[in-house]
């Protein structure tokens, strides 16, 4: 089963921009798991334009809650750059999995992920940090061979693939999608020989996660801007069960 982790940065971004606590990030969280979601995802950049600090630390100990409560298994997924800021709140927080990926300055939103020929020694410290904290690490990957050929040697234990390149191509057409998602087969495929588990994730949503749902080994697919947009229209719990909707129907 591939599981849905929803990334509530858009949450903390309407809630940013008049102050105070409207909407609730944590009561927003309870209806995104109610409607059936498997995790939640953030990724609280340094300039705290969305997640800040204390949501971080006010998200943990809510799932732990909901999750004693209602006997789940709800994942904290906590995305951010390999730096000794992100790397300290990841230690404090202890997410199930941390996603690495890389950040430029002033960028609207991730666009691009790691190029092992040039990271892969800093990277590989990170990744050991936080996994000798016993936390799951999984890193921002595209689909490069060569690239994905050095992924074994950081020690992380997942790749999430960034999807932006498929899904502006099957925006464009399903045929340019299914063009776009065999370079995805193919580097799936590697890692499952390779042993590494796959997560993905970037402007997926429910028109193109049915032929994405396909991927060999697909675990989990992280999923903010699109599904938030779409709940404008039918609302939060209606979004999320599509989405789980348009995961399931390959298996």
């Amino acid at each position: 089963m591939i599981h849905l982790s929803v990334n509530v940065n858009k949450v903390a971004t309407l809630r940013n921009s008049r102050g105070g606590n409207h909407p609730d990030l944590l009561a927003i969280s309870e209806l995104i798991l109610k409607a059936g979601a498997h995790g939640i995802t953030v990724h609280p950049r340094e300039d705290e334009r969305h997640i800040k600090k204390q949501d971080v630390f006010d998200l943990k100990e809510f799932l732990q809650k909901y999750n004693e409560r209602n006997k789940t298994r709800i994942e904290y997924n906590m995305e951010g750059e390999p730096s000794s800021r992100f790397l300290d709140l990841v230690l404090k927080t202890k997410p199930d999995q941390a996603t690495l990926v890389p950040v430029t300055p002033g960028e609207i939103t991730s666009d691009h992920g790691f190029d092992l020929k040039k990271e892969k020694k800093s990277l590989t410290e990170y990744i050991r940090k936080i996994k000798d904290a016993g936390i799951r690490v999984s890193i921002f990957m595209e689909t490069d061979l060569d690239n994905l050929k050095l992924v074994k040697s950081t020690g992380t234990d997942r790749v999430e693939f960034y999807t932006g390149p498929y899904a502006q191509a099957f925006d464009e057409s399903p045929e340019k999608g299914k063009e776009i998602f065999e370079s995805f087969r193919q580097a799936a495929e590697f890692l499952e020989k390779e042993k590494i588990g796959i997560n993905a994730g970037h402007d997926l949503d429910q028109f193109n996660l049915p032929l994405f749902s396909d991927l060999p080994c697909l675990q989990e697919v992280s999923i903010g801007h699109r599904l938030m947009s779409y709940a404008l229209e039918v609302g939060i719990q209606k979004s999320v069960e599509v989405y789980l909707q348009a995961i399931s129907k390959k298996r």
